[in-house]
């Protein structure tokens, strides 16, 4: 596939900006943009189909309404309880989190981090140094995920630096970067070869980067998203997927399905589908957990073995929490990852509530069956 050049990617922080829009649309949805904030760029509001209301590109770029329904919290996983210092969080015993960018190309309007655009100086990372300096004196660390915001809005040099630095660490093994740039904006990635010459410095033999994908749907796997994600691959990145389940976007096992197919074929393995976070602003987008269930088996059912290699599961406050299973009374769920080790692999059976969002929508728990670890 033969590279293409974009001119100057052109960003969009205002309604007035989107001609698209109609004076009506652009009245009402300042009320939207007065509280949570909004950014794009020229490149994905040119796949919309304007004349479609429902198409998902709009849907996940262009505020709406019901965004201003009293819902949910800023901080819906509770990240603040794990945070060392601001823009560094240290959840899971293994894994760190870099907040490195306040910054996104886009904001979609699902986003569970509404607060680093809100107080972006308090959520990012300001003091390099001193979180290389922890990771470096918890040797129980062996990987770290670099998050935001989107790493990638970084300049390169920037991005270096802190990749240098935790390569330099003998017990980090996985530098992951998290990003939605394959999907807004290819070009970041196409026409920087400085970015994919620093990929192929600092993934190696045996330390990868992961590049997590976060593709939502197959409209976002464009010529050009597909030739950013190869060139990544080509690189030396490994490349996973994660996509939060949202209403009106993916609901639809068809929908889903595609997504999963198509990532798949690409090499983009789908990795986890999530329950969206019960975040300010965000009832609108949320799928029941026991409806959920149903549309990502049925998805699953039309997919290769590659595909179904994905896990449905919601980041909660205690840890990553996957959705196993239900029955007409029950469902089930399994600690994934706990922040406390004590619950990791636990087994939970909850009396079904068919309009639970979250695990805390479930009042009475059956059975639990928690694993000895070593």
């Amino acid at each position: 596939m033969a590279t293409k050049t974009a001119a100057k990617t052109r960003y969009l922080t205002k309604l007035e900006q989107i001609e698209q829009l109609s004076e009506q649309e652009k009245t009402e949805l300042k009320k939207v943009t007065g509280r949570f904030s909004f950014r794009a760029n020229d490149y994905y509001l040119s796949l919309i189909d304007w004349d479609d209301p429902n198409d998902p590109i709009r849907n996940i770029i262009i505020p709406h309404l019901q965004e201003l329904e009293e819902w949910g919290k800023l901080d819906p996983s509770d990240e603040h309880s794990y945070t060392v210092m601001p823009g560094l969080e240290h959840k899971y015993n293994s894994t760190a989190v870099f907040l490195v960018s306040n910054v996104c190309d886009g904001i979609c309007r699902f986003c569970f981090r509404k607060r680093v655009f809100i107080e972006p100086q308090k959520a990012c990372l300001r003091d390099v140094p001193a979180a290389i300096r922890y990771v470096k004196e918890h040797r129980e660390i062996n990987n770290v995920l670099l998050t935001g915001g989107d790493p990638l809005v970084l300049t390169t040099s920037k991005l270096e630096d802190i990749i240098r630095q935790l390569r330099q660490i003998e017990h980090i093994e996985i530098i992951r970067i998290g990003t939605k740039i394959p999907a807004f904006n290819p070009y970041r990635i196409i026409n920087d070869p400085s970015l994919l010459e620093m990929i192929e410095t600092y993934s190696t033999e045996r330390k990868k980067i992961y590049v997590m994908t976060h593709f939502v749907h197959s409209k976002e796997l464009t010529d050009v998203a597909v030739q950013s994600v190869n060139l990544l691959q080509k690189a030396g990145a490994m490349i996973a997927n994660q996509t939060p389940l949202v209403r009106g976007l993916n609901d639809d096992p068809t929908v889903m399905g595609e997504l999963l197919n198509k990532l798949s074929y690409i090499g983009a393995t789908p990795y986890y589908i999530f329950q969206c976070r019960p975040a300010l602003g965000n009832k609108a987008y949320t799928v029941p957990i026991e409806e959920g269930y149903e549309i990502v088996e049925q998805a699953r059912s039309m997919v290769s073995g590659l595909a179904k290699r994905v896990r449905y599961a919601m980041s909660h406050a205690t840890g990553k929490i996957e959705i196993l299973g239900k029955t007409k009374e029950f469902v089930y769920f399994k600690y994934h990852r706990a922040a406390d080790d004590a619950n990791s692999g636990r087994f939970m059976v909850f009396k079904s509530n068919p309009n639970a969002c979250w695990l805390d929508d479930y009042d009475e728990m059956v059975d639990d069956y928690p694993i000895s670890l070593p």
